[in-house]
């Protein structure tokens, strides 16, 4: 007779469930991301809040702390949209309109130079035309579609919406969400275990959503100066576009830097200094800022990273790749947390553990 193994049976469940888990968080990726922006808004907002609800007199809730720092962080936005926004749009249009003309005069064979460098430059120049031409010819067959798309817009909008009313419940029920959680499992190691791995997804959370924020800002501020003082055109403009882009690791700082040199060569600015300004920049940022900011938390091998990267934007796109550091970063965590706890429970009372997060 076939016998009924009970354990390669639970192990089979076991794998069934995790396969429909991911099957499940694949096919609700949007809501989830959703939620996840949220999440590391309420961390950006979590310092202030703390602040305000030291400072109020009334600390029996947190709702009035929430509620003035949202105020404060709108003031501060809205001033900043209305002194910068306004420039990079003004940049912005100014640079579509004068881009033909840009193109026309980089095409003129440059005086003096050799045969080959004026045959570069018109094969560029030929690739940049192919390459306007076909994204103009996509975007006027997508005309007629385009109506398809207001829901798809509108949605967007919304989710705009609900990430700070979502941010908002995080920050004042966390806490409580977090007790909750801990108290389904009994008091023990497994519990002992739950307790340390919480401890350090939200410190690990908190330190890299604000040295991101620090990172992005510190690019802004350096290029902005940076293009101001060497006369580089549009350079609120391109500063604006390398902080967005910083947000996405190694393959956002790239494409900034080809858009910035392709402006400043079309410009007639010199393309030397800013590509020995964008190559001494990445340096200092990347073994200097950027490890002094993060910290010890944040310890990823850079082919990690790009793995994460390429990843996470194959499989979701721009939120993929946004997000591919953080959870790169938690799995590490994950693993180390379980690795220490091993080795704590096979050690003797004697001993202490070696393994250091």
């Amino acid at each position: 007779m076939l016998g009924f193994d009970r354990r390669a049976a639970r192990y089979t469940w076991t794998v069934a469930l995790i396969v429909l888990l991911l099957v499940l968080v694949y096919q609700v990726r949007q809501t989830l991301f959703v939620f996840v922006l949220a999440v590391l808004f309420a961390y950006l907002l979590a310092p202030l809040v703390n602040v305000l609800d030291r400072v109020l007199p009334m600390r029996r809730t947190r709702t009035l702390a929430l509620a003035l720092a949202y105020v404060l962080v709108v003031a501060i936005l809205v001033v900043a949209v209305m002194q910068i926004g306004s420039r990079v749009v003004e940049e912005a249009n100014t640079l579509i309109k004068t881009f033909p003309d840009l193109l026309a005069k980089w095409q003129t064979p440059t005086p003096g130079a050799p045969s080959a460098v004026n045959s570069i430059k018109e094969q560029v120049l030929a690739k940049v035309r192919e390459q306007i031409m076909q994204s103009t010819s996509s975007v006027l067959s997508a005309l007629p579609k385009a109506g398809l798309k207001v829901l798809s817009v509108a949605t967007h909008l919304i989710d705009v919406i609900i990430v700070p009313i979502l941010s908002f419940f995080f920050l004042k029920d966390g806490r409580r969400i977090r007790d909750h959680v801990v108290e389904l499992f009994g008091d023990g190691p497994r519990r002992d275990l739950l307790e340390d791995l919480l401890a350090d997804v939200n410190l690990l959370l908190a330190q890299y959503m604000r040295a991101l924020l620090m990172l992005c800002s510190a690019t802004f501020i350096s290029y902005s100066i940076f293009f101001s003082i060497m006369r580089v055109p549009y350079a609120v403009l391109l500063a604006a576009l390398a902080f967005a882009l910083e947000f996405i690791p190694m393959i956002g700082p790239f494409v900034a830097a080809v858009v910035i040199i392709t402006v400043a060569g079309l410009s007639g600015s010199s393309v030397l200094a800013v590509l020995i300004f964008l190559a001494a920049y990445r340096m200092f940022q990347d073994y200097i800022l950027s490890p002094h900011i993060m910290g010890t938390g944040l310890e990823l091998h850079p082919l990690a990273v790009l793995f994460g990267v390429f990843a996470g934007a194959e499989v979701a796109g721009i939120p993929g790749a946004f997000l591919s550091v953080p959870i790169l970063a938690l799995i590490r965590v994950f693993y180390v947390r379980l690795r220490k706890a091993r080795a704590r429970s096979q050690l003797t009372p004697t001993e202490t553990p070696t393994v250091t997060l």
